[in-house]
């Protein structure tokens, strides 16, 4: 799981300061482990990924900068192809493509997936191809029905590792449908008041 993550992400650079800073004694544990198999993902990771409706994707330019684009659709348009793969039709957005180019250049790619409301965070870290609308049909990727979209192509990515991270500084935030039932609830009491309220005698 985290092993393979910590391999590719703690440099010598990067655990030199964990040893400055106190820290590196915590992370040896996600030192070594079994390389077949602490890159796969598990039933809880599949529908973590897959209840999102939104993600962040770091991609590496030609001249060596770091990119970030936000990818969002409705919930579920990232899926687990299987235990080694995640796949997501990419929808027409500024039409700037600089996340295609670049995977043109580099496959490496980072992954964050946010659960503001659970304070939940996953970090892939992976290998990414495009590949045509037609070839995605096949793997299973397809709008989701009432979804507005069009898609133009479809990415894949190969996990390399992954880890999830603390609930630490992630401000809870809410959507609108994981805050309607109780907006509707709320609704329909202060109705239910204003209806008693109206029966009484002035």
């Amino acid at each position: 799981m985290a092993h393979i993550f910590a391999e590719l992400a703690f440099t010598d650079a990067v655990r030199q300061v964990q040893e400055e800073q106190g820290s590196r004694r915590a992370y040896t544990r996600m030192d070594g482990g079994d390389q077949d198999y602490n890159h796969l993902i598990s039933e809880n990771e599949a529908a973590f990924i897959e209840s999102r409706d939104s993600f962040y994707m770091a991609t590496i330019s030609e001249t060596g900068w770091p990119y970030i684009q936000h990818r969002g659709g409705a919930p579920g348009f990232v899926k687990a192809l299987n235990e080694r793969q995640l796949g997501f039709l990419d929808y027409r957005g500024n039409r700037q493509y600089i996340t295609v180019g670049n995977l043109r250049g580099s496959d490496r790619v980072s992954l964050f997936f946010m659960d503001y409301a659970r304070k939940g965070r996953l970090k892939i870290l992976g290998r990414a191809k495009v590949i045509e609308t037609e070839e995605a049909t096949a793997l299973g990727l397809s709008i989701q029905e009432g979804y507005r979209a069009r898609a133009e192509r479809a990415v894949v990515i190969d996990i390399a590792g992954f880890d999830w991270n603390c609930p630490q500084h992630i401000t809870e935030r809410f959507t609108l449908e994981e805050l309607r039932p109780s907006i509707e609830a709320m609704q329909a009491r202060i109705a239910e008041l204003e209806a008693q309220l109206a029966k009484e005698p002035a």
